[in-house]
């Protein structure tokens, strides 16, 4: 079995201890934080996971800017933009999270954080487990995961717009007004 204890603990050296570990925790939107509550925790646990595997708890940093945030891009992510340049700055040993998903769903961003993972040495790691991006076949897969979660992403919002179609068709499409701008005017016009 590839996937053993000792496989882990050969991968990860003291070298990597000597970095920082870092837990990523992302969720794409206010109410996924709100109503999915056991996700947001099950996040927050991956820092025993990290101390499992010979971290100190003081140098495993918890990353959770981006709640509440789509993986979709980077660009307003301010977690992951400090997740790649603790990367860049060879301060990491170890990334980890729950699933490629919430480190991104793009695949720009993501492949970005594979290259300067792989460049400077450090360890990915999910719910099930640890990828070193510097050895091909580990690279393969996580290449793989990223481009079925920018797929899953692309589907999600598939299915959501062929819903709301299909609602329009029906006469049951329900849209807001948008907020803002000048009140209706009532009374006569004076120009």
């Amino acid at each position: 079995m590839l996937n053993t204890s000792l496989a882990v603990e050969e991968r990860i050296t003291t070298a990597h201890r000597a970095k920082l570990a870092y837990v990523y925790v992302r969720q794409s939107s206010p109410g996924q934080v709100r109503h999915h509550q056991e996700s947001t925790e099950l996040q927050y646990r991956l820092v025993e996971r990290v101390v499992l595997l010979g971290w100190p708890r003081e140098r495993v940093q918890v990353i959770d800017d981006d709640l509440r945030k789509s993986g979709a891009s980077s660009d307003e992510r301010f977690g992951f933009q400090r997740l790649i340049a603790e990367v860049g700055l060879n301060k990491a040993g170890l990334v980890i999270s729950l699933d490629a998903s919430r480190l991104a769903r793009n695949n720009r961003d993501w492949h970005q954080l594979l290259e300067l993972c792989s460049v400077f040495g450090v360890l990915i790691a999910d719910g099930e487990r640890l990828y070193d991006p510097g050895v091909y076949h580990d690279r393969l897969l996580l290449g793989l995961s990223g481009i079925m979660s920018e797929a899953e992403l692309h589907q999600i919002r598939m299915r959501l717009h062929q819903g709301e179609r299909q609602k329009a068709a029906r006469g049951d499409l329900r849209l807001p007004l948008p907020a803002g701008g000048k009140p209706p005017m009532t009374g006569p016009l004076h120009v």
